[in-house]
């Protein structure tokens, strides 16, 4: 059967990286996925996939029916949007949508996804169960999980799979991981609430901003010496807005941040250890706050036998050499965490670096690009991984 998936991979390439192509050149934003969507459940259906649009607001569902000798039902979830970046990769495939890129990889999940769909389907005499395949929108949100589990594309699913790109590893391998993969990402807010007055004479006013630059400071520092060193924590502000004029001390400051952590009990304590910061401070120079703590999606946790399956199959299908056993999770984050809730579930990664380049820019970076040789990879890794599934 390795053989037989691999052969069709390797007939399917060429199509593949035009599907590939298409999409990079064509990227939409969260949760405007129509164009995407529409060509993914084109390709579903002239490969003999049963389709459902409109899953999730912009989501497509395919499903490959097996034998049904086996009532476990494997679920594959790529996700399909893109970024608001202007690409710079000079590529004659480059999107044609200004201040929009796949910077993310997203055009090859779709592409892998899609894959694995077409080669399934045409083994499905061979498959015991079926295989549920979850188009999804706004993963870059982190909106888009839970848009798809609302529209019920979880019930009966026993298991659950998944890929993400990795520039830092060579097309043609891939990555597993065992446990934590990501972080969880809540969302920050912080208002510091001062009073106006002449730049002149600040001793007159409480300047907000210099309040809020001393929150910041004193966060960061107190990571270092309050916060368990081997219990991986990151806390970014990312945007900061206040004041009204440059000789008016500002009485308002709005910091909105990301924070990421890999330990539950880390974050659950974070709230309370983050506000009682802030008020310290603004208690000592009479300013008031607000603390706007959202928690966001969870990590990732693979399950430990589903790791394993992608493993072996990886193993068997490229050799034990071009399979890479990652020692440490990420501290990035990704909604197909939501699906874990529902089922267990793993995630692998695609490396898609060029081997011959010195250097392969990163996820979000206005000049990322794959190796288009790993397509194949990950459509063989995902079909056989599902192929085994059932044995």
């Amino acid at each position: 059967m390795l053989t037989r998936i691999k052969d069709l991979a390797t007939k399917l390439a060429p199509r593949l990286i035009e599907i590939r192509r298409h999409i990079h050149s064509h990227p939409e934003l969260s949760g405007e996925e129509y164009q995407t969507a529409a060509f993914v459940a084109g390709v579903l259906s002239a490969n003999g996939v049963h389709v459902q649009e409109g899953i999730g607001k912009t989501g497509v569902v395919g499903e490959v029916q097996g034998t049904n000798s086996d009532s476990r039902l494997l679920a594959i979830r790529t996700d399909m949007d893109a970024l608001p970046i202007q690409e710079r990769t000079n590529l004659e495939y480059a999107s044609r949508k200004a201040g929009i890129m796949h910077a993310c990889g997203h055009d090859v999940h779709t592409t892998v996804g899609l894959g694995t769909a077409m080669i399934l389907s045409q083994i499905a005499d061979e498959l015991p169960g079926n295989v549920r395949f979850l188009f999804q929108p706004a993963e870059e949100t982190a909106v888009g999980a839970s848009w798809m589990i609302q529209d019920r594309v979880m019930e009966e699913v026993t298991s659950v799979l998944s890929l993400h790109v990795f520039p830092s590893i060579e097309a043609g391998s891939v990555g597993i991981r065992y446990g934590a993969l990501t972080a969880a990402a809540d969302d920050l807010e912080i208002i510091i609430v001062g009073e106006s007055g002449h730049g002149a004479r600040p001793h007159e006013a409480i300047d907000a901003i210099w309040i809020a630059a001393q929150v910041i400071t004193t966060l960061q520092q107190a990571i270092s010496r309050t916060q368990n060193p081997l219990r991986p924590l990151v806390l970014s502000i990312g945007q900061i807005n206040g004041g009204r004029a440059p000789n008016i001390i500002a009485d308002q400051v709005k910091l909105r941040g990301t924070v990421r952590s890999l330990h539950p009990e880390t974050r659950t304590n974070l709230p309370a250890w983050i506000t009682q910061i802030v008020s310290n401070i603004c208690d000592c120079y009479g300013a008031r706050y607000q603390v706007n703590y959202r928690p966001g999606t969870p990590g990732v946790q693979n399950d430990l036998a589903l790791s394993q399956l992608l493993q072996t199959a990886a193993e068997e299908a490229w050799g034990s050499d071009r399979v890479l056993v990652l020692p440490e999770p990420s501290l990035g984050a990704e909604d197909f965490s939501l699906y874990l809730e529902h089922a267990p579930g793993a995630m692998f990664r695609l490396g898609v670096g060029y081997k011959d380049r010195a250097v392969n820019h990163p996820l979000h970076h206005p000049q990322f690009d794959v190796d288009e040789s790993a397509i194949v990879t990950g459509v063989v890794t995902l079909a056989y991984s599902a192929y085994k599934y059932w044995q």
